[in-house]
């Protein structure tokens, strides 16, 4: 019995999955999609679009990323910039006054506390300023290729 149960419940997962595959095929690629295609699985530079990312649409979030890392590619580039220089690059996307602050803060604490690498833990990723469960779940998911879920 509890065989046929357990394959009854994998039948309609996989008809969820290919379901929801479907329905979203025409949708745009998420900005952390854009930037692996572009840059490839670069903790750092998905890090940092992902903070860009948080409370901006796709559509705004992905072309200051790509503007920003003319620029910086690397936490010790992103500390040559000045706050203002970020913002600038960074402008539109919502909060850019603090996101650029936060940009700072991060790249700084990757290399003082990381030796200038994103750590691969969601406890060291949360300990750092302006890292939410929401940006641990994606770097680690699409960076590291850990199973997470980024919600």
């Amino acid at each position: 019995m509890k065989q046929s149960h357990d394959n009854r419940a994998r039948v309609s997962a996989k008809k969820i999955i290919r379901a929801l595959k479907q329905k979203t095929q025409d949708l745009p690629n998420p900005a952390a999609t854009n930037i692996i295609e572009k840059y490839g699985r670069d903790p750092y530079l998905i890090l940092i679009s992902c903070i860009l990312s948080l409370r901006t649409r796709d559509t705004t979030s992905f072309p200051a990323s790509v503007r920003l890392f003319k620029h910086a590619k690397t936490p010790r580039s992103m500390l040559k910039l000045t706050k203002k220089q970020i913002e600038k690059a960074i402008y539109p996307v919502g909060f850019y006054k603090q996101k650029a602050k936060q940009i700072h803060s991060i790249s700084n604490d990757l290399i003082e506390r990381f030796k200038g690498k994103v750590p691969k833990t969601r406890e060291e990723l949360l300990s750092m300023k302006g890292v939410g469960p929401k940006t641990a779940s994606l770097v680690l998911a699409e960076a590291f290729l850990v199973p997470a879920i980024c919600v």
